[in-house]
């Protein structure tokens, strides 16, 4: 392994060592520049490279044109040469030195093979990925694809220019989240300290009613015992004079018996013992049970509340978002068109909220006319969902704004393009015709290029005035090769190509470049027999019409098959030859039902919707982002459009074998490949 000091990638040296490793010109001028470099600032002295055996002295400054060091008397000669007194030079220091990635320009690079130094690389072998000499092209990539290297540098630099915009709008999305991050953790940190106030002031509420119900229970058990304990003192102060009095007189009995005379015991004795039994009869008059011999209970089991207060408090984060299926395809609107955008709140773990109450507003503002904005009507419908309503006023760039008590929601601010309504019953004549042998499919990118899938087994590449500018493919097998391709879905840079008879589908960038194939001839899953249709959505799934094999099958691009609508059978579902593929702004699909002249329409998880329409053989399909359809009919020589509900409204005739439709993403222009006149139609709305 070893790291790419360009890529700073880790890769693999392969068999055969380093030698066979692609070209890299970059690189090889970065190593030369550095060993300038290295020379200027660390060598003493350095020769003249212009002057025999350094005539004339050591070098004074490095020429950036010439790559060479030159002493004075060469740079004076320099300076003084018509052809030579413009090139760059710099002063062997550090300084110099530094000017050199700036200055210095690459030389021309010429063949390695023998008999061809002398040949400058002004061709690309595409099948060998490498630079090649024109004598190259005739010997050893003889039978390669070569181009010449003009050609694949602009189209690579459109590729790169293509990926730089895409890359430009990926970071102003990532600079939007992430501002959006910070004030969502800037509020996360005020609700943080909000919560714990809220969390701290109600056990302080509780701990405050535990100490005043403690004082009343002790208040209470104070006020129960103290007459108990007062009337058992009582009691007992009484059993204590009883056996004291007692005491007293048996003292003096037992005292008399023992030391006193028979003539004394007579005089005391007789007062002694009447004593006694009247305070033995006294003794009998009271209870010798203790007074209030009832017991007190008190009731204090923590059990209970233990487990209630275990589970007291709830946390509850409201993280409102909308249905994504609804604010996802409200990226263009038509000017006086009322549309309806719904919100859900959720909590933290993704749980809908089943109240309403919340702070919900909406608003459509522009970036032209002066910023103006339009309120949208907000409806709450008391279970956590929200509607607004809001009906575009001025035509252009737009952004909509939905909030919750003050806060974005998810995927707020949205950019949306507000677009003057369209008439298809203006649709007539063409606008522009383009010559086009055998066009079978038809794609729009979104700099204005037409990409045209033709039965040459190719795809052609026209720019917006319709001259050709590039071919893709050749007829084949191989990789970016094709047999009837079919239908051609674009996304950013990306094609994705039905490579029909060769049973699978293709990705490819768009200046050509192939990058990766899916699927194979058969019917398990993933597998196809003739697709005639591909699309792709918004979540990179592809949505392939597997015509024979009666099938429609979704697929994750990283994970392979996912789903697959059978339309097999019996019942309104079912059908014979799916063709031309299409997703409504809603999402789902409409299916060119070529064998039971309908469109049929299903859910994105394979549930049948309904079905519209009686187009004559309709091989393609494709809808605007009103939901309105415009159905190719193959056999019909026509095109019809349907309103969202599925009725027609308008018929565009006079053409032969219609194979597809393809709306430009900018201006919403209609494009037909009219297959029996070899030629593609454009209309405009």
């Amino acid at each position: 392994m070893f790291q790419c000091l360009i890529c700073e990638q880790n890769t693999s040296i392969p068999v055969g060592g380093a030698s066979v490793l692609p070209q890299n010109l970059h690189l090889g001028f970065e190593v030369e520049v550095a060993g300038y470099m290295s020379k200027m600032v660390n060598s003493s002295e350095v020769c003249c490279d212009e002057c025999v055996d350094g005539r004339n002295g050591l070098a004074v400054v490095f020429c950036c044109m010439c790559h060479q060091f030159l002493c004075k008397v060469c740079r004076d000669h320099h300076s003084s040469s018509r052809k030579l007194s413009k090139h760059k030079t710099v002063l062997l220091d550090q300084a110099g030195a530094r000017q050199l990635h700036t200055c210095m320009k690459p030389r021309d690079h010429y063949c390695s093979q023998p008999s061809h130094e002398d040949n400058k690389l002004n061709f690309y072998c595409k099948t060998c990925s490498m630079l090649v000499c024109r004598d190259c092209t005739t010997v050893t990539h003889k039978s390669h694809s070569v181009e010449e290297l003009s050609t694949v540098a602009k189209s690579f630099q459109m590729e790169i220019t293509g990926a730089l915009e895409y890359a430009k709008e990926v970071v102003t999305k990532l600079t939007g989240a992430t501002d959006e991050n910070n004030r969502m953790r800037e509020q996360a940190e005020i609700s943080k300290r909000a919560a714990f106030l809220a969390v701290n002031q109600a056990f302080e509420i509780l701990q405050q009613t535990l100490e005043e119900r403690k004082k009343t229970l002790l208040s209470e058990l104070g006020a129960i015992l103290l007459p108990k304990t007062t009337a058992l003192t009582l009691q007992k102060e009484q059993f204590e004079k009883m056996v004291g009095d007692i005491g007293h007189y048996t003292d003096m009995a037992s005292q008399i018996l023992q030391t006193h005379t028979d003539h004394e015991i007579v005089a005391l004795g007789g007062l002694i013992a009447t004593e006694l039994q009247a305070t033995l009869k006294r003794v009998q008059t009271i209870s010798f049970t203790p007074n209030q011999h009832s017991n007190i209970t008190v009731s204090v089991e923590t059990y209970g509340l233990d487990r209630q207060l275990s589970k007291f408090g709830e946390i509850i984060v409201f993280s409102p978002s909308p249905s994504s299926s609804i604010w996802i395809s409200i990226s263009v609107a038509r000017l006086g068109t009322r549309y309806q955008v719904k919100v859900q709140s959720k909590t933290s773990k993704g749980v809908k909220y089943p109240h309403g109450g919340e702070e919900v507003s909406g608003e459509l503002r522009s970036k032209t006319h002066n910023g103006a904005v339009v309120y949208g009507e907000v409806e709450d419908h008391s279970d956590g969902t929200y509607t607004i309503t809001l009906t575009p006023q001025t035509a252009g760039p737009h952004q909509l704004l939905i909030t919750m008590d003050g806060q974005h929601v998810q995927n707020s601010p949205s950019d949306l393009d507000v677009r003057p309504k369209r008439d298809y019953h203006t649709l007539c004549d063409a606008q522009q015709v383009i010559q086009c042998n055998r066009p079978a499919c038809v794609a729009i990118h979104d700099n204005g290029d037409i990409y045209v899938g033709s039965r040459d087994n190719c795809i052609y590449v026209f720019d917006q005035t319709g001259q050709l500018k590039n071919t893709i493919g050749s007829m084949g097998n191989g990789d970016g090769q094709f047999c009837n391709p079919s239908s051609i879905s674009i996304k950013g840079v990306m094609l994705y190509v039905a490579d029909t008879e060769n049973h699978r589908v293709q990705k490819l960038t768009s200046s050509g470049r192939f990058l990766r194939k899916f699927g194979k001839e058969g019917t398990g899953q993933g597998q196809f027999n003739c697709p005639l249709a591909v699309i792709i959505d918004s979540n990179n799934k592809l949505i392939v019409s597997d015509c024979d094999n009666r099938r429609i099958q979704i697929l994750n691009e990283n994970d392979g098959w996912l789903l697959t609508i059978d339309v097999k059978g019996s019942g309104n579902h079912s059908f014979q030859s799916p063709w031309g593929l299409a997703l409504e702004p809603q999402g789902n699909i409409h299916v060119a039902a070529c064998g039971t002249n309908t469109i049929k329409v299903f859910t994105k998880e394979g549930i049948y919707v309904r079905m519209y329409g009686d187009p004559n053989h309709p091989s393609g399909i494709a809808i605007d982002d009103e939901g309105y359809s415009l159905v190719s009919e193959w056999s019909g020589n026509c095109i019809s459009i349907y309103d969202p509900e599925g009725n027609k409204i308008h018929t565009v005739g006079s053409l032969k074998n219609p194979w597809g439709t393809a709306l430009d993403p900018r201006d919403g222009s209609v494009f037909i490949p009219n297959y029996g006149t070899n030629t593609v139609l454009k209309y405009c709305v």
